[in-house]
């Protein structure tokens, strides 16, 4: 369970499988030596008197929040190694609910799958329609549902990669559950967070979720075709993701009429080709 926001990933499943019945002996040839635990939990920074685990001691409350944390890490760091030997540029999609993540995907996967190899792992509470709308572009998908969980953690992404078989070379793309919160905190052994902001929910998100802006290498604002119908200042939301992310790139595009959509293709070409010169040396 979180103990910040309270959430259980326990029932976290793959395409319909249970996450404890996955198969141990898969050719990630990862070390299985730890004790498995679904717990999850926040930066240390957040307070803990914002738990909703009354009657645990505050003290107690941030050593778990810092066990579990540790072994979050654990994964991330053979998920990792694993993206490195393999030539895999992992990538963490993550915004709110409705910002478009999916739409822009499938635009992304459209211009880029003729020139290397797509994966996608879809991360949502329930349902698999993100990972059939993906498949349905031609492009290997596989589904994680939460369950009550807010968020992806790199134990589950350990036991996708065996049943996706990422091929060597290629992009992942990891859609994590539409959230601001959480996925900050958790790191999946990606090469990058991507961070997509629509700009019908108000250029002062990444003020007030500074944690998520402050953990993504790019952020992405998104469906600017509505502009010119909502009340958002492009200029001031670049501001505000500097003042709490000073090296942060910003790009922005639209899905709906394409206008940036090449920058952004260009972006992930560009940091999938720096993987492969480090994974050619190795």
């Amino acid at each position: 369970m979180c103990t910040t926001c309270g959430c259980e990933n326990g029932q976290a499943r793959i395409e319909g499988a249970a996450l404890a019945e996955h198969d141990h002996d898969h050719d990630h040839e990862h070390e299985h030596d730890h004790a498995h635990d679904h717990a999850h939990a926040h930066h240390d920074g957040h307070a803990p008197e914002h738990s909703h685990a009354p009657g645990i001691d505050p003290a107690r409350m941030v050593s778990v929040e810092r066990d579990i944390l540790s072994r979050n890490d654990a994964f991330a760091a053979r998920n990792r190694a694993w993206f490195v030997e393999h030539g895999i540029l992992a990538l963490n999609l993550v915004s709110s609910p409705g910002s478009g993540k999916t739409t822009l995907l499938a635009r992304t996967i459209e211009a880029l799958k003729p020139e290397f190899a797509l994966a996608v792992l879809e991360g949502d509470q329930e349902t698999s329609l993100d990972a059939e709308r993906i498949r349905a572009t031609g492009v290997p998908a596989l589904q994680i549902n939460t369950g009550k969980g807010c968020h992806l953690d790199a134990h589950m992404i350990e036991h996708a990669l065996p049943r996706l078989r990422p091929a060597d070379a290629s992009v992942l793309f990891i859609e994590n559950v539409g959230n601001l919160v959480c996925p900050a905190a958790f790191d999946l052994g990606e090469a990058a967070k991507v961070a997509i902001l629509s700009v019908t929910e108000g250029d002062d998100k990444p003020l007030k979720y500074p944690d998520m802006f402050s953990a993504a290498q790019l952020v992405l604002i998104h469906k600017t075709d509505l502009l010119p119908y909502v009340d958002f200042d492009v200029a001031r939301c670049i501001e505000h993701a500097r003042r709490v992310n000073p090296g942060v790139q910003v790009l922005q595009l639209s899905s709906r009429s394409g206008d940036g959509l090449d920058a952004w293709c260009e972006w992930v070409r560009l940091a999938r080709r720096s993987r492969l010169l480090g994974w050619r040396a190795a």
